[in-house]
């Protein structure tokens, strides 16, 4: 087993300002429950809501502490959409499962917001919409494309032209592009301790600082064991997505190997002038463009523009990504004058490359029978905040016996990812590669 994570968070903006956690304690001694789940982000978190919501005896393993992982330390984008897919791509690679996965995504943004205000978690939700804005007059297809096939299934969606996006925007940058009503922003750590809260008062058991080492089934039971002591459980989700092998290599190395972690940097301005926020992004939209080596934006509760980049060599805390960063921000909104940060950190993301050949285009989310009565899934491709809550809802049907063919779980068998170590290692090297792909007309 690797060390434990440090409960330290790192200067996230998130870890400066989301309310404290519960407090929790580690795993002592073996128990039983119903349903064991390994890992407290968002899906692990949803699904013990779920499962307590109909009485079900649940308990939840965390490594660290409930939204230590990814969870809590993305860009906090409500977003109703993979990365790289539209729905017809899901329909045409699993059927009807594809098709219930696209109404599942397609209410995941509206899900979640409607269940921070059912537990009334203070998450700073903001439910302005999400938009994804064209980096060049050719990519406005992809836009209309996107329009079109979610349109057929009934998602608030909408075209703008160049002068709409700019007025929304506050910003010539772009070209048009669409954007969903549904969408939004949160503060990711908050909510993630906020979920934590709600299932604790609707019975579910939670212990921090318990890695689960390994996992088994046996006897008509699952035995997952800690460094000090174990849970027997009827049924076992495992939800620890770009985590799953960073801790302890040989707990699903099945699961992990076909996942590859890329580090996402996050930064966060310092608070900027109420007469300046307000020409840019006037209307609070989250935003995230065409772009391979991703534009993205939105504001937080105290006028910080929290945004992010990537580099080859980030240096230590993701120091040299600072002045790019912030002359891009200059460059797409030049009344911001010089941009300073006061918060840069990281987090993995869990990406699915199905192509080695075609490395930008991300994948496929994975969802997995693990074994009897168990289940998980992997590959977010930075899209999980919405998705994770909706498929936490899912997978606790899966648990509870509801019929595969009624759940919104696209199922697949695991995909090991050629090289993964390799791919793993080179994977910041794609970044001048994608500025290229970038620079191109489509």
């Amino acid at each position: 087993m690797a060390p434990l994570p440090s409960v330290v968070w790192p200067p996230s903006l998130w870890a400066a300002t989301a309310p404290p956690g519960p407090a929790l304690t580690p795993l002592a001694g073996d128990v039983t429950t119903d349903v064991v789940i390994i890992g407290a982000g968002f899906t692990g978190l949803s699904t013990a809501i779920h499962l307590r919501e109909s009485g079900v005896e649940t308990l939840v393993l965390e490594a660290a502490e409930p939204g230590w992982g990814a969870s809590g330390r993305n860009n906090g984008q409500v977003i109703p959409t993979l990365a790289g897919h539209d729905p017809s791509a899901m329909t045409q690679r699993h059927g009807e499962a594809g098709e219930r996965f696209n109404a599942l995504l397609r209410d995941s943004a509206q899900y979640l917001f409607d269940l921070v205000q059912k537990y009334d978690i203070a998450a700073e939700a903001e439910q302005a919409g999400w938009v994804q804005p064209v980096h060049s007059p050719g990519r406005f297809k992809l836009a209309e494309k996107r329009v079109r096939e979610w349109s057929a299934l009934g998602a608030p969606v909408e075209l703008l032209d160049r002068d709409a996006m700019a007025r929304m925007l506050g910003s010539t940058a772009w070209f048009g592009g669409f954007w969903n009503r549904t969408g939004g922003h949160i503060n990711p750590l908050a909510l993630a301790r906020g979920m934590a809260d709600v299932a604790l008062k609707l019975g579910a058991v939670i212990h921090s600082r318990s890695p689960a080492a390994s996992m088994r089934h046996e006897n008509g039971r699952w035995i997952v064991k800690t460094a000090n002591g174990s849970v027997t459980a009827r049924a076992l989700i495992l939800a620890t997505n770009a985590y799953t092998g960073e801790i302890e290599s040989d707990l699903a190395p099945e699961i992990a190997n076909e996942v590859i972690p890329v580090l996402s940097w996050q930064m966060a301005t310092k608070p900027v002038s109420d007469n300046i926020a307000k020409t840019i992004i006037p209307d609070r939209q989250a935003m995230s463009d065409t772009h391979r080596e991703l534009y993205f934006a939105r504001w937080d509760a105290r006028n910080r523009l929290v945004t992010g980049g990537a580099a080859v060599f980030p240096g230590e805390g993701g120091f040299n990504l600072r002045a790019d960063v912030g002359a891009r921000l200059k460059r797409l909104w030049p009344q911001l004058g010089e941009v300073e940060f006061d918060y840069v950190w990281s987090g993995y993301i869990g990406m699915t490359p199905d192509n080695l050949l075609k490395p930008q285009v991300p994948g496929f989310p994975r969802v997995h029978r693990l074994g009897p009565e168990a289940y998980g899934w992997v590959g977010c491709n930075g899209r999980a905040v919405a998705l994770s809550i909706s498929l936490g809802r899912e997978l606790a049907l899966a648990t509870r016996g509801v019929a595969a063919e009624t759940l919104a779980l696209p199922f697949s068998e695991t995909k090991t990812q050629p090289f993964r170590s390799i791919v793993r290692k080179i994977a910041p090297l794609a970044l001048p590669l994608y500025r290229q792909l970038d620079a191109q007309e489509i």
